[in-house]
């Protein structure tokens, strides 16, 4: 089933229950989904790798938003966008934790054949690629940087 329809699913589960917070946060997926569709003469469907991107956007921005009103002492602004990234984060795939992220950064480290912290880059962008919707870039960026020393 394709992220647009379970979407369009949970609105409707949403609005029936009268889940307002739960209703704008779908909104805004489906609002960006949307959006993805028309862009560049888009396709009817979204790969699920296009999917998992645009929701990783959607939690990056609300996260940074959320961060903003803590700076700013506004805790009730704070608490929505904590809502929204619960909401939003239900529906990428789980996150690895710091051993299995450990393992496939030195599993890719193996594979690429580079040992310096100048070959970074290159070890970046193969776990990115291959770790995407598992873990966050800032979050393998890190593990690169141990591992590299």
């Amino acid at each position: 089933m394709s992220l647009e329809i379970k979407i369009n699913d949970d609105i409707k589960k949403a609005m029936l229950a009268k889940e307002a917070q739960r209703l704008n946060a779908l909104r805004a997926i489906k609002s960006a989904i949307l959006l993805a569709k028309t862009e560049k003469a888009g396709s009817d469907a979204l790969s699920e790798e296009r999917e998992i991107q645009l929701l990783q956007k959607l939690v990056k921005q609300r996260r940074d938003s959320y961060e903003i009103y803590l700076t700013q002492q506004r805790q009730d602004l704070a608490d929505e966008e904590k809502f929204q990234i619960d909401v939003i984060s239900a529906y990428l795939p789980a996150q690895l934790s710091d051993e299995e992220l450990l393992q496939h950064v030195q599993d890719i480290i193996t594979e690429i054949g580079v040992s310096s912290p100048a070959d970074m880059g290159k070890v970046m962008g193969v776990a990115s690629k291959k770790l995407a919707g598992k873990a966050e870039g800032k979050r393998i960026s890190a593990m690169i940087k141990t591992v590299l020393g």
